[in-house]
């Protein structure tokens, strides 16, 4: 791990000195954080990579105008923008209104992927102006419930190249997962699916996704 978001809904949960202790102890081991008020920065093969994080909830009035803003002005200083927000219901398996608009203005603006989570469910991933929204990863080492009834969760995998100005989308792997390696409790063991639950995963996906391009396409 390399980079995390620390905008979600947990992490005043322990106060504010926990939250600042999460941050130094996250910087003393390299791994970069970003949240709302500060951009994580890091450079991969002389890449600069900005990653900007959000929660969204009852925030959308303000984000609509704040979020375009801030990724163009990332952008200006940047190679690669990546938005990650924590957005929607939980249980939900599809965006809501909100979260396509957002998205949308989130590429508009310059972000060059994507990802969202919150709502423990797989979601669409959806293809927008040759970038992806992928609106929920789902879970993925996920302790807040013992054996929750849906353990579907998936890697993305999004490849880029940079030559200069000029920012190519390669190729986007979904990796289909568990967020346990046994089918009857949660184990706290992420695990790649195999064989029948793999194709299942797969087929999940496809189906909301191109429902989602459906939409957009009517």
């Amino acid at each position: 791990i390399e980079a995390v978001a620390l905008e979600n809904n947990h992490v005043m949960d322990h106060g504010e000195e926990v939250y600042l202790e999460t941050q130094r102890h996250l910087t003393d081991a390299g791994i970069v954080w970003s949240n709302a008020e500060n951009i994580g920065e890091y450079t991969v093969k002389g890449v600069r990579i900005a990653m900007l994080s959000y929660q969204t909830f009852n925030l959308y009035d303000k984000l609509f105008t704040q979020v375009p803003l801030d990724i163009a002005e990332a952008k200006e200083k940047y190679d690669l923008v990546i938005v990650s927000f924590h957005w929607g219901a939980e249980k939900d398996y599809a965006p809501n209104a909100n979260q396509q608009k957002m998205g949308k203005l989130a590429i508009d603006a310059g972000a060059d992927l994507v990802v969202g989570h919150h709502s423990h469910r797989i979601n669409p991933i959806e293809e927008y102006k040759g970038k992806y929204i992928v609106y929920s990863l789902g879970n993925f080492c996920f302790s807040g419930n013992k054996n929750p009834s849906d353990k579907d969760c998936m890697i993305v995998q999004q490849t880029f190249t940079v030559r200069g100005n000029d920012v190519t989308i390669d190729n986007t792997n979904v990796i289909p997962c568990s967020i346990s390696s046994v089918s009857s409790r949660n184990n706290y063991q992420p695990t790649p699916a195999t064989g029948d639950e793999k194709e299942r995963i797969e087929a999940k996906i496809k189906r909301s996704s191109d429902a989602i391009a459906e939409m957009a396409a009517s």
